[in-house]
């Protein structure tokens, strides 16, 4: 873990970090739908314009994969990052659609050393996607886990 840019040090409330962009495709939607969410307007465009989503939509499971891969691309894999014990909430708050191209930002919200283990932190997030047209499309808080930089070191 030495040499990692983020550590537990690394955050500060009030900080944010810029997340993307990604572009969404249609055939990213139908080949995650096709393994995990195999509902009609996650596979079918048509599907998805008569119901109330109003297009081929991505899963919310789908969006939160998509923001997975857009912390990990952004911070988490240039550091320290020992997992989190969970998500405290995640809302979908608009449809993710074929060729939507999503940004966004985490947002530290507080942090804390454990007290059972000195040289690991908890730090609290807020995370938030848009679309292309500023439109907030997801939401999440959770706390993850990062080792101090005498933690990672040691």
């Amino acid at each position: 873990m030495t040499g990692k840019k983020w550590a537990y040090e690394d955050f500060a409330e009030g900080a944010a970090i810029d997340l993307g962009p990604k572009h969404v495709t249609a055939a990213e939607i139908i080949e995650f739908a096709s393994e995990f969410d195999f509902q009609p307007m996650h596979l079918d465009e048509e599907a998805g314009k008569a119901g109330l989503l109003g297009g081929l939509s991505a899963s919310g499971w789908h969006t939160c994969a998509m923001f997975m891969r857009m912390i990990c691309d952004a911070f988490i894999l240039d550091s320290t990052s020992q997992g989190a014990p969970g998500v405290d909430h995640v809302k979908w708050k608009k449809p993710v659609l074929a060729g939507d191209t999503l940004t966004g930002k985490i947002t530290i919200l507080a942090k804390r050393l454990s007290k059972s283990k000195p040289r690991l932190g908890f730090v609290t997030m807020r995370a938030e996607l848009f679309n292309q047209r500023g439109e907030t499309v997801f939401e999440l808080e959770n706390t993850g886990m990062f080792l101090t930089r005498a933690g990672a070191d040691a």
